[in-house]
């Protein structure tokens, strides 16, 4: 029985050498650096990024309705990107209005 357990502890070792040496080497290095996360995924940047995307698309709305009548559709989209409503109800209403001008 000790030999046995001798035997195990010897293929373990041996294995758990195996394993360090894959590690260590530059192809372990390179897979490593891969999944890593970069600066370019960042939360900070991502929410940055939705902000600025946000105040552009509030921006156009703006100018659609500047000069023009106001249109309920474009207000309520304006509210949405302001962050006074829920945003899921202007989606609907641009789907609504897509299917209005197809038709």
């Amino acid at each position: 029985e000790w030999e046995e357990i001798k035997k195990t502890r010897a293929e373990e070792l041996l294995a758990l050498a195996e394993t360090i040496k894959v590690l260590n080497d530059d192809d372990a290095l390179e897979l490593f650096k891969k999944t890593l996360p970069s600066a370019s995924a960042s939360f900070v940047q991502v929410q940055v990024t939705s902000e600025s995307m946000r105040v552009r698309a509030l921006a156009l709305v703006r100018r659609a309705t500047k000069g023009t009548s106001r249109s309920p559709q474009l207000d309520l989209i304006a509210l949405a990107l302001n962050g006074k409503i829920g945003f899921e109800k202007v989606l609907g209403m641009i789907d609504e209005m897509v299917e209005n001008l197809k038709a």
